[in-house]
């Protein structure tokens, strides 16, 4: 059987497996400046497929990508040789960057071309289901606006963009004892949210930041931008002083333990940010992210497979 027709996609006739794709290779193609031959990638129709490894899991797993612009979507885990997956790690370098992605090998295309891609052996495919998730209701669990505790302590938080190397952040993290499950896992710090009473917003009174409960879909940062200069044009729940936190502000929505969503972050917000841009950029290149799903803080070049935005404003 295909894999086009064993993932059943829809177009099997436009599927091939794109060898020259890597995941960094996929923020200059879809998202920045570069892309193949120089080109930008801008039609929202066209789709590629890469394979990449996920060096977030524990041990490393093999993932077949669908990929296009303000699109990312994982087909399948490929269930390779374990040694196999390693080595591509181990050739790319662990520490290239911290969004652990990393490109297949020389020895594991030769793999995949054997015994996935050439005739696809079912046990080596595992598909992703597609989750069908019921209408998300928002601010669930805070109090309404006006509540203070009375023991309430604030908390002075970085309004201003930065750019930070990792060893910075790493210190950053640690000094204010932010949760972080690679660079602090027994930190934590304490927010209290309310809610705006808009069914959109909620205030955090401790570091004295309004949050968008929601945001905006998978993009890039320029996108991220412009989805925000547009909340300020409309007067998103009657402000216009919108504008991307910092990795202060979003680390300090980070929880220790997930939610019944997944995520490291108070239930009230949406699921469909799991990671979110920051304004902060990093030295001597890329973008900081905060990542709720994972409880951690990254960078990457720009997007892979890609970023969601969250509006934050200085109450």
């Amino acid at each position: 059987m295909g894999l086009a027709n064993m993932l059943d996609l829809n177009d099997t006739t436009g599927f091939f497996i794109d060898w020259e794709i890597t995941p960094s290779y996929t923020f200059t193609m879809f998202e920045s400046w570069g892309g193949r031959n120089g080109e930008r990638q801008r039609s929202n129709d066209e789709k590629f497929y890469y394979f990449y490894v996920d060096g977030w899991e524990s041990p490393f797993g093999l993932y077949l990508m669908e990929r296009g612009v303000k699109h990312a979507r994982l087909l399948a885990r490929i269930n390779a040789p374990q040694d196999l997956i390693d080595a591509c790690v181990a050739d790319e370098g662990r520490s290239v960057s911290l969004d652990k992605s990393y490109a297949v090998n020389r020895a594991m295309r030769e793999w995949l071309m054997l015994n996935v891609v050439n005739g696809a052996d079912p046990a080596l495919v595992t598909p992703m289901a597609r989750p069908v998730k019921p209408e998300e209701l928002l601010g669930i669990g805070l109090p309404p606006q006006g509540t203070v505790p009375t023991d309430l302590l604030t908390r002075e938080v970085r309004h201003v963009s930065g750019i930070f190397t990792d060893s910075e952040v790493a210190e950053l993290v640690r000094f204010h004892n932010y949760f972080d499950s690679q660079l602090n896992p027994t930190g934590g710090v304490e927010s209290f949210l309310v809610d705006n009473g808009d069914q959109a917003t909620a205030t955090d009174l401790v570091a004295g930041v309004s949050w968008q409960l929601d945001g905006c879909d998978l993009t890039s940062i320029m996108k991220v931008r412009t989805y925000i200069e547009e909340l300020n044009r409309r007067r998103f729940a009657g402000h216009d002083d919108w504008r991307l936190p910092t990795l202060d502000e979003a680390l300090s929505l980070m929880k220790p333990e997930k939610n019944d969503k997944g995520l490291h972050l108070h239930q009230a917000f949406s699921s469909e940010q799991p990671f979110i841009f920051v304004v902060d950029e990093r030295r001597p290149g890329g973008y900081w992210f905060v990542d709720y799903k994972q409880g951690a803080a990254f960078w990457a070049s720009g997007t892979i497979p890609g970023g969601f935005g969250r509006a934050c404003r200085t109450a």
